[in-house]
């Protein structure tokens, strides 16, 4: 099982650095950090501030929807062209060939946005406008974190569509609705609520919304806390408690878990049909 997956992992790589979007996506990602330095005029950047908000926003909009766009067509991918109807004619387990795939990928996400932080901390210390130290080690941890759950959620989307362009339609939808239309969502369901509720109602549905669930805790670890508002108290206080990172991490393994757990059901129900 184990050479089976190192074996899909390794073509998923191959296959990962010859896709061009890989390469669009690092350079513009690489770019847009690299403006966000260049015109920061205040030295290094510590903590919470304009500069790092506008980075965060950034990898925000641009990284989830990447990684669904990557995941969701590297699955489809191997439907249309038959590639999988090859492989399952192999004795090949089902739970090697995604666990293959999405390791395959990882390594791709985390080699793009390496060099999109690379970049950005060479320049930043060649013109002295970079991150100090602590400020660059936890957005690029929010944003190997973030690629990873939705990597996971893209693997449901490839499961699910049956061509490219049905992923891509999925994919842009549930990038719309964790990213732009959260928080309008949120108000107006949190508004027909009993004032009671409100509190309890914003933890659960945190938890359900991977790019929310990174952001407050990027925000709430680099300082700026109080910008959330009196209804997020009881997570900064969680998630700056000496715990919190621990239990960000398992939230990350839950998401991931889940969300591969269940891609591998699907495909497996797909696959004895």
């Amino acid at each position: 099982m184990v050479n089976d997956a190192v074996h899909i992992a390794v073509r998923e790589m191959k296959m990962g650095f010859r896709n061009p979007w890989s390469y669009s996506f690092m350079g513009l990602f690489g770019l847009f950090m690299l403006c966000l330095l260049l015109i920061n005029n205040g030295g290094y950047v510590e903590g919470y501030s304009s500069i790092t908000g506008t980075m965060l926003n950034l990898i925000l909009y641009l990284l989830p929807l990447m990684t669904l766009m990557l995941g969701a067509f590297s699955l489809t991918g191997d439907k249309e062209d038959g590639s999988w109807e090859l492989l399952s004619s192999y004795p090949l387990r089902t739970l090697s060939f995604i666990l293959g795939k999405f390791a395959g990928l990882a390594v791709v996400l985390f080699v793009l946005v390496s060099f999109g932080f690379g970049l950005s901390a060479v320049m930043g210390w060649i013109t002295g406008r970079g991150l100090d130290a602590h400020t660059y080690i936890l957005l690029y941890g929010f944003s190997i974190s973030l690629a990873l759950m939705f990597l996971a959620v893209s693997f449901l989307i490839g499961t699910v569509a049956v061509n490219r362009w049905q992923a891509l339609t999925v994919a842009v939808a549930v990038w719309f609705f964790a990213i732009i239309a959260w928080s309008p969502l949120l108000i107006a369901v949190l508004g027909m609520m009993p004032y009671g509720w409100i509190k309890p109602s914003i933890s659960v549905f945190t938890l359900f919304n991977p790019a929310e669930l990174s952001r407050i805790f990027a925000v709430v670890k680099l300082g700026g806390g109080s910008v959330l508002g009196p209804q997020y108290y009881d997570w900064v206080r969680w998630i700056r408690h000496p715990m919190g990172s621990a239990g960000y991490i398992i939230a990350i393994l839950v998401w991931v878990g889940a969300s591969t757990g269940l891609t591998h059901w699907l495909w497996e129900r797909g696959r004895a049909r």
